[in-house]
Order: C-alpha cells, then sequence, then structure tokens
C-alpha cells in the first residue's frame, strides 16, 4: 500500500505512522511540522519518508508538496488527514488571526492536500478524514472550542460532499469524529482529565479503518467516542 499521513509527527498521527510502518509492504509519506520527529521517523523505518509541512500556511508550500508526492508514488492507495490545531480561547476573545490558522489547518489544507493527491488514487483507494466530536452534530460542546469545533465540523461535511463527487472514480470518503483521546492536545485543553483511549489504541482503530472501512460503507461521519470529553 501507498499510504500518505498529514500529520504524523505526534499524538495519533505518530502511533497511526508507527502501526502502519510495521507491515514492509507499506510506502508512507509522512508530513508535519516537527521536521525533529519526522527525522525520528524515516530513521527508524526504511519504508517511512517524509515531508516538513505546515498545514496552516499550505498555499506556500504547494508545490514542493505536488513535487514530493508525484516523486515517491504513482499511485496513492490511503490518505488519512488527521494534521491538527487548536487554540482553546473563548469565542469573544479570540484573535481571528488563530482563528483563521484553526481553519487552515483543520479545513482548507487538508482540502487543498486532497485536490492535489486524488489524481493519484485509484479505484477502491480510501480517503480518511479525522474530526472531533466537537464537530459532530448533536454532541456536547465545550467553552473554548469554537472555531476549532466549527473547523472539525467543516471537515466533516466536506467528507460527505467527495464522497459523492468521486463515487465516478470509485475513491470512498470517510470522517472519524474522534472523542477523548489521551495526547498532548487533550493534556493542554483538559489538564488532569484523563481520557479512557489511549493514542496508540485509537491509532490501531484509525488504521484498521483505513485499510478496510470503504469495503462497508463511503460518505460516512463516524463517532468514535467512549467520552466527550
Amino acid at each position: 500500500m501507498n499510504i500518505i499521513v498529514n500529520g504524523g509527527t505526534r499524538g495519533i498521527g505518530k502511533e497511526v505512522v508507527l502501526y502502519l510502518a510495521q507491515d514492509i509492504s507499506n510506502q508512507i509519506l509522512v508530513t508535519g511540522r516537527n521536521e525533529k520527529a519526522l527525522k525520528w521517523l524515516s530513521s527508524r523505518f526504511k519504508n517511512v519518508y517524509i515531508l516538513p509541512l505546515d498545514l496552516s500556511v499550505f498555499d506556500t508550500q504547494i508545490e514542493s508538496f505536488r513535487d514530493t508526492v508525484y516523486s515517491h508514488f504513482k499511485r496513492v492507495d490511503i490518505l488519512i488527514n488527521i494534521a491538527g490545531l487548536l487554540v482553546a480561547k473563548e469565542f469573544m476573545e479570540i484573535a481571528n488571526s488563530y482563528a483563521r490558522l484553526m481553519m487552515e489547518t483543520n479545513f482548507f489544507g487538508p482540502a487543498s492536500a486532497i485536490r492535489i493527491i486524488k489524481p493519484l488514487m485509484p479505484e477502491g483507494s480510501h480517503i480518511v478524514n479525522i474530526s472531533s466530536m466537537g464537530g459532530f452534530q448533536g454532541s456536547a460542546k465545550y467553552k473554548g472550542l469554537s472555531f476549532y469545533s466549527a473547523s472539525k465540523a467543516a471537515l466533516s461535511c466536506l467528507s460527505e460532499c467527495l464522497a459523492a463527487e468521486f463515487k465516478e472514480s470509485g475513491i470512498c470518503v470517510n470522517c472519524l469524529a474522534l472523542g477523548a483521546v489521551q495526547t498532548e492536545m487533550l493534556e493542554e485543553v483538559f489538564p488532569g482529565y484523563i481520557a479512557p483511549v489511549t493514542s496508540k489504541e485509537m491509532a490501531e482503530f484509525i488504521c484498521g479503518f483505513a485499510l478496510n472501512g470503504h469495503k462497508f460503507m463511503n460518505g460516512k461521519v463516524i463517532p468514535v467516542a467512549l467520552n466527550n470529553p
């Protein structure tokens, strides 16, 4: 399998890469903001390739992203968009600059990446977007997460729309709305809270879904949560 993981340098994304890289038949391109973490991954696995990438300024890095993807792969079987940015601040207090950073990272960046990668995706390939229960309709909401949750809701809706647009190409698009997982991001927003699921456990679920979920569903936004948070 040829796989791209956008946002694989920490938390769930890193665990996703560690899980998938154990199968040496997988060729994995990993992006992320942390170059040191990327280099560690590439030094550990011969089947992991890296590209420093900040989705919040993706428009300035489109050409390098396209060149790297097309030089490594003639086809892409799985795309996992897991990169995320959360600035916890109440709606009336957050600066527009931070709100836009979250929208760029959590929505516009992944959308632009899909546009570039889609021509390489054959029939039977799978796009998995990672959203949040904060952006899942009818779920509990929390102070300080308005723009983050809205950006993840946008990604969820995009997933449904693209499933319809890509249906004729045989490309499935699904979205996983994650609940509380013990990550650095969760600890920063809810200090002292202990989630019922570890990053490694959630990563194993995501990988299994990315490999097989498209055989059973398409255009779905699926809540994956024991707690929220």
